[in-house]
């Protein structure tokens, strides 16, 4: 989907917080072709952002394309560089994903899986406010954390 009529103020603070900022380095290390040269860090997280009106554009049923399945990677990237920065432990998300936007994430730290999710609707895949995109970055890496203070020995195997 193509929207027109951006949803993020550029001058939201929360651009600025460790997350959205890891979650800018992800996407342009995704950008092989230098799309988001120039673009502003709100103009890169908008499509993440799907709004009531963007969601309604989007069908029930449909497959994801590489874009969305980019965003999908992105996000677990981002998480688990996020985890590497406050453990010093290599952190490794596996993500598989079907052709029809079903499947599994895995972020591991060792032997330990910190983080697993189940995915589906891949194809609809975004945050309704930036607040909420935060708020689930910030609540993968305290989970992960968590687990990793638990079981520091499991996931320095």
């Amino acid at each position: 989907m193509n929207f027109t009529e951006m949803v993020i103020a550029e001058d939201d603070p929360i651009l600025k917080s460790e997350f959205m900022v890891e979650m800018v380095r992800q996407m342009r290390a995704l950008d092989t072709y230098d799309t988001y040269d120039g673009w502003s860090v709100a103009r890169i997280l908008d499509p993440f952002i799907l709004t009531k009106e963007r969601r309604r554009e989007i069908p029930i049923i449909g497959d994801p394309d590489e874009i969305i399945m980019a965003r999908v990677k992105c996000l677990y990237n981002a998480t688990s560089s996020l985890i590497e920065k406050h453990t010093g432990i290599m952190a490794v998300p596996v993500v598989n994903l079907s052709h029809e936007g079903f499947g599994r994430v895995l972020i591991t730290t060792g032997k330990l899986v910190v983080l697993d999710r189940s995915l589906r609707d891949v194809h609809r895949f975004g945050f309704r406010t930036l607040e909420k995109m935060q708020e689930e970055g910030d609540k993968m890496l305290a989970t992960a954390l968590g687990l990793i203070e638990k079981y520091p020995e499991v996931a320095k195997e």
